[in-house]
């Protein structure tokens, strides 16, 4: 203020200048304010998430399939990404993060007062970091949780198939599940379920659905007969590297901030992730007498997906342990029960995101707790686990209920497999008209 000012100024406006001072004061701190370093790591933490899709999961998938499936996988996977972000910002955002308040529906899904992100400006905040920084985070997180379906009945089912059956699960599964988990007012927010990143919204529920298309669509021609081994496992294992960097996004990022829990978000998904790795590559050692790269790619996949739902809730030992559990159970689901069941689940989608992702919610509720190196929670171990659980199940048995309706549904619609011709020659070249190998 001008010195001038001052001294013309009487005594008794003077005496009042500090109270006013502390007035200003309190209205500033009053007025919310967006964190530039937490709204930058939100928008790195999105773009990584959507690395993590294209091209991570395109080319793990992509490198599983036969040759001549190739560009179908890729294919698929841009399709239904590209799908779900803009059905995302039409409605999916607004029924997932709405409403909440007073029971009823409103505790299962949202609302549509944000349709086509209705309200939402440059200046919105959601906590500290922009509205726009949340959506397109979200956004991320939904594409990659519809497009991990297209795995489980790759190389048989019709491409219009594949898009109608994501669209409706998209709909009638994703977005209830995660309003319930991740929306303030959610029936399961309320009753305390702990899913830091998606091992229930993301991993559960869509390895339900991939299983339940897989067992309705059938098994491919000569599955069990004829040698389906991957064309180039040197993709799979770029891709799998895709995914595990874009999952440091994936987890550190659900804190929404850059702070402690998102390092140690990030400590925890490279130690679950490595023990994983270990853990399958070991016991595949054991039993069959060779560490494969497949082996060692899926268990730290397993890894990633069992951590998730725990990434900032528990330690890093807690990290450790589930890792090791997820990587030797999915492995033995993959390995044994796989063939027992009979479905063909073409690149393991229940196997390893499903059983990943119940092993990490259930376990989630043990490591949490502060004498096991957790974060802790204020209800005892026996409790928190009845909440774990009661999520596991209500997500499985969603997800099953609208993926059998949708699968009926598409199946009466556009039919579900292509000709027995067209999968003998390949899904590149009779649904694409080209090959991604002219040689």
């Amino acid at each position: 203020m001008n010195k001038a000012l001052l001294t013309s100024m009487p005594i008794t406006a003077l005496m009042t200048l500090p109270a006013l001072a502390q007035e200003v004061t309190s209205m500033t701190e009053a007025i919310p304010v967006a964190d530039t370093g937490n709204v930058t790591w939100v928008m790195v933490s999105a773009i990584l998430v959507m690395l993590m899709s294209v091209p991570g999961l395109a080319l793990f998938y992509g490198g599983l399939a036969r040759g001549k499936n190739m560009l179908s996988v890729l294919m698929q996977v841009l399709a239904v990404f590209c799908m779900i972000a803009i059905l995302w910002v039409i409605f999916g955002y607004s029924l997932a993060f709405t409403g909440g308040e007073g029971g009823g529906i409103s505790a299962f899904i949202g609302d549509l007062s944000k349709i086509f992100l209705a309200g939402i400006t440059v200046d919105t905040l959601s906590g500290d970091i922009y509205e726009y920084n949340f959506v397109v985070f979200q956004l991320a997180f939904a594409c990659i949780a519809t497009a991990l379906i297209v795995g489980a009945t790759a190389e048989r089912m019709k491409f219009s198939a594949v898009l109608l059956f994501c669209l409706i699960w998209f709909v009638f599964s994703y977005l209830p599940i995660c309003h319930m988990v991740w929306q303030p007012g959610g029936y399961l927010f309320e009753h305390g379920a702990l899913d830091f990143a998606g091992g229930t919204v993301i991993h559960i529920n869509a390895g339900v659905a991939g299983m339940v298309a897989a067992h309705v669509a059938g098994p491919r021609i000569g599955y069990g007969r004829e040698l389906m081994a991957p064309h180039n496992l040197t993709f799979t294992f770029l891709g799998g590297a895709l995914l595990w960097m874009g999952w440091f996004g994936f987890n550190a990022g659900s804190a929404l901030a850059a702070n402690g829990i998102a390092a140690l978000a990030i400590v925890n998904t490279v130690v679950a992730t490595a023990a994983a790795a270990l853990a399958w590559s070991f016991g595949e050692w054991a039993l069959r007498g060779h560490p494969s790269l497949l082996g060692g790619v899926s268990g730290a996949i397993a890894g990633l997906v069992g951590i998730t739902p725990a990434a900032g809730f528990v330690g890093p030992i807690g990290a450790i342990a589930i890792g090791l559990i997820a990587g030797l159970l999915c492995m033995w689901f993959v390995n044994t029960m796989k063939s027992r069941i009979g479905i063909d689940d073409s690149f393991d989608v229940f196997g390893i995101h499903g059983v990943g992702g119940i092993i990490g919610a259930v376990l989630t509720g043990v490591f949490v707790l502060p004498a096991l190196g957790g974060q802790g929670v204020e209800v005892s171990m026996g409790e928190q686990l009845y909440v774990q659980i009661l999520g596991v199940v209500i997500a499985m048995v969603w997800s099953a209920v609208v993926s059998v309706v949708a699968i009926q549904i598409v199946k009466a619609v556009t039919g579900l497999r292509v000709s027995q011709n067209d999968e003998r020659q390949g899904l590149d070249l009779t649904t694409h008209g080209e090959n991604a190998y002219n040689s």
